[in-house]
């Protein structure tokens, strides 16, 4: 028998997007919130860097927003680069007043008390940051507050499978909306509705759909998958960024080095020891992550070599010790020691600029629904996302998805109507995962080969026809046996590199983080990659 939940507001995903507008929302509506980790799992928690905003008098927001529409390669919505930045500090005040403990500079005066750091792209220092791991201070800091809540329920180890919406359950009448969504309990292994007003997703991105990534298991691309197939637009999937500095070490395999080491002065070196970064732009190692992935790209084939090297060294040992003690204290535990030794970096999939079209609202095209933080397309990160202005987005459409729904709920009725249970009555249970794992494997290869830093039309068109055949057989497997989180996430992912090829075949120019060798050029003219399904 399928278990049924119900509540006012939906939350799909529970890092600082969604527990952000959860704790917005809670003195108003119940709210019940998936997890497909534990709480504290996700990308938030190990963000590293900081949360970009304009806090120093010598900053201003005019700096910040231009520094973003740089980076952003002509290709930013300023109207939301704007939005956001006029946001930032009240967005920071808001994460102090829950409890987030920012490390303090005793002799700052224009930041009041709080230590700022500068990053790639940057103009002033703006990075407000909690040492080195400023993901978990804000993800634990929100876990707590939600576990407070009475008016919030969690459900962790959840798989969501699919948006419910009024034109799949044969309700024609009026404008389609979205009712809730199935989801997946990897706890008993049953698929549970839950029936829901308004729907966040709060998912993260996609980044797993590549070999190498900085990302935890979780960015498998759900929320735009979902959004996709219940008719939502989906933008700038192209825009994949790859973060240039993540540890290459057999015992780590996705230990970010935050942009935070160069910004405190840290070198990009080949073995040799020579510095290359000057080689390719007048910013050097402070570029935008763009222009320094593919300049190690480059040198790493150009060489023949497997990493390079990025050394903070010449450097005080006491300020390497008390500005990066998380970094510090890892890789003192695999034999690194950063305050003599260079550390080994290669790029790795990292962040997803594209995805679910959204308003200043964080609306999508389905009534009831939003997105907010990586899994939405605000049109704020452009053609390549500015360091740490990420988190920033969370926050800032978190909020401002949860105002817009305070402000719309009178308005609102809510459609009585019962959403059949999941069926699984024409399906078995699998004897053959190994077809989930083999596909799994070829996929992200496929995408880090093919899809990767630099691309051409001949390897998207490659791509693009194995995509098509493991999409098919995925389909056979999804219709003929019981769903699994391994299932679910391959599903979701093949959707999302098909949707990451058929942008990166549309844009025939170079730009930001979509380079080819066919169209090395930059147009003129920026425009989105827009795609629908009515396409």
């Amino acid at each position: 028998m399928t278990v049924n939940h119900d509540s006012d507001v939906l939350i799909i995903g529970s890092g600082a997007a969604g527990l952000t507008s959860a704790l917005n929302l809670c003195d108003q509506f119940s709210i019940n919130i998936l997890s497909k980790s534990k709480l504290t799992e996700g990308a938030t928690f190990y963000a590293q860097g900081g949360i970009a905003a304009v806090l120093d008098n010598k900053d201003s927001i005019d700096s910040h927003v231009n520094d973003t529409l740089i980076a952003g390669a002509g290709l930013c919505n300023e109207q939301a680069v704007r939005f956001t930045v006029e946001n930032s500090r009240e967005a920071i005040e808001w994460l102090i007043k829950q409890g987030v403990d920012f490390s303090k500079e005793p002799s700052s005066i224009d930041s009041n008390g709080y230590h700022l750091t500068k990053e790639g792209g940057h103009s002033y220092r703006r990075i407000i940051h909690s040492a080195d791991a400023t993901g978990k201070a804000v993800q634990t800091t929100l876990s707590d507050q939600i576990l407070q809540q009475p008016n919030i329920e969690i459900f962790e180890r959840y798989n969501a499978v699919d948006l419910i919406t009024s034109h799949k359950m044969g309700i024609i009448g009026h404008e389609n909306r979205v009712l809730g969504a199935y989801a997946f309990n990897r706890n008993t292994k049953k698929v549970e509705v839950f029936k829901a007003k308004y729907v966040i997703l709060a998912t993260g991105g996609a980044s797993k759909v590549y070999l190498y990534t900085s990302n935890p298991d979780v960015s498998s691309g759900d929320g735009i998958a979902m959004a996709w197939r219940s008719g939502c637009r989906i933008a700038n999937m192209e825009f994949n960024q790859f973060h240039p500095t993540c540890l290459f070490h057999s015992k780590a395999h996705s230990f970010l080095i935050t942009e935070a080491l160069r910004g405190e002065g840290a070198y990009l070196k080949l073995p040799d020891g020579e510095r290359f970064m000057p080689r390719f732009d007048k910013r050097a190692e402070l570029a935008p992550r763009d222009i320094v992935a593919r300049a190690i790209d480059h040198e790493i084939k150009r060489l023949g070599i497997e990493c390079v090297y990025l050394d903070i060294s010449h450097k005080d040992d006491a300020f390497i010790k008390s500005h990066f003690p998380t970094i510090y204290e890892r890789l003192l535990a695999l034999n690194i020691d950063i305050t003599k030794q260079p550390i080994p970096v290669v790029p790795a999939a990292h962040y997803t600029c594209g995805g679910v079209v959204v308003d200043l609202n964080a609306k999508t095209d389905l009534k009831h629904l939003y997105a907010i933080g990586e899994v939405a397309f605000t049109g704020l990160h452009g053609a390549n996302r500015m360091a740490s202005n990420s988190l920033l987005e969370c926050l800032v459409y978190a909020q401002a998805a949860a105002e817009s729904i305070k402000l719309n709920d009178h308005k609102i009725n809510r459609i009585d109507v019962e959403i059949p249970p999941w069926d699984e009555s024409k399906v078995s249970d699998s004897d053959e995962e190994v077809i989930v794992s083999h596909n799994w494997h070829e996929l992200r290869h496929l995408m880090w080969n093919y899809v990767g830093i630099v691309r051409t039309t001949k390897r998207l068109e490659r791509a693009q026809r194995r995509i098509a055949l493991l999409k098919q057989e995925v389909k056979e497997y999804y219709s003929n046996f019981k769903v699994s989180s391994n299932l679910l996430e391959l599903r979701n992912l093949l959707t999302v590199a098909e949707l990451i090829i058929e942008c990166a075949m549309r844009r025939r120019e170079s730009r930001g983080l979509h380079y080819t060798l066919d169209y090395p050029d930059t147009d003129q003219a920026a425009k989105d990659t827009i795609v629908s399904k009515l396409d």
